[in-house]
């Protein structure tokens, strides 16, 4: 799986970008769209608001194509189903995200969990768990939840 990663970016997304740069992009990228995923997946319901929330979210934050975006998301999606918990993930955000993108990324998960109009109690314990585990303050948590509001209903 990891090589499928991997040969998808090299050959898509970081074409351009040095060597030592290429793994920790193809890494975060994967990480992020997991996480998405996680959502998603969360109520054990995938609905196609969701979904479509998932890669609208992934194809704005890493300005990729459709063709990359359904590609990622389908790594992302079996990389989730491999994970035993959300640490792989969330290590890799901190070490490489500043402040402001791993409040995006808390944004972005809300704006999931939301896509259907309705934020389950899994859906919302996820989220606060992963905003947590990515040393996201309350206040930060809370101004994402309310920007991702915003975005779903207009």
């Amino acid at each position: 799986m990891l090589q499928a990663i991997k040969q998808f970016f090299d050959r898509n997304i970081l074409a351009g970008e040095p060597e030592a740069g290429k793994s920790a992009g193809h890494a975060l990228q994967v990480a992020t769209a997991a996480l998405l995923f996680e959502v998603m997946r969360t109520d054990r319901e995938i609905k196609d608001v969701e979904r479509h929330a998932m890669t609208a979210a992934i194809r704005k934050h890493f300005e990729l194509t459709p063709e990359e975006t359904a590609t990622l998301t389908r790594l992302a999606e079996a990389e989730a189903e491999q994970a035993t918990d959300y640490y792989q993930f969330t290590a890799l955000i901190n070490k490489h995200y500043t402040a402001e993108q791993k409040e995006q990324i808390i944004e972005h998960m809300w704006q999931v969990a939301s896509a259907d109009r309705e934020i389950d109690r899994f859906e919302r314990t996820l989220v606060h768990k992963v905003a947590d585990l990515l040393h996201v303050p309350r206040h930060a948590q809370i101004a994402a939840r309310e920007r991702a509001a915003r975005h779903n209903a207009g």
